[in-house]
C-alpha cells in the first residue's frame, strides 16, 4: 500500500487516546481503528480537518506516500502534470 497512515504515531506524540479523538471527530472508535490500520479506501476532508484540528498537525503528519516496490517513476510529460 503506497499510502501509509501515521495516525497512531501522532496520537502517541500528543498523548491523546483514540476514544477522545473519535469523540471530537464524530466517528466511532471502530472506524478510527480502521483508519489507523490503513484499511479504509478514503477519508473525507472534513474528517481529516477535524483530526488535524484536535492533534494540532498537518495532513502530511498523518498521511505519507511511499512508492511501491518495482514501480518506476512517473514519466508523464510535464505539461500533463
Amino acid at each position: 500500500m503506497p499510502i501509509i497512515v501515521n495516525l497512531d504515531v501522532m496520537l502517541a506524540k500528543r498523548k491523546i487516546k483514540s476514544k477522545e479523538l473519535a469523540a471530537h471527530v464524530g466517528i466511532t472508535e471502530q472506524n478510527l481503528s480502521l483508519l489507523k490500520s490503513g484499511k479504509v479506501k478514503g477519508i473525507r476532508f472534513v474528517t481529516l480537518e477535524k483530526i488535524c484540528e484536535r492533534l494540532a498537525c498537518q495532513p502530511g503528519d498523518i498521511l505519507e506516500w511511499q512508492q511501491s516496490e518495482g514501480a518506476e517513476e512517473d514519466t508523464a510529460p510535464a505539461e500533463l502534470l
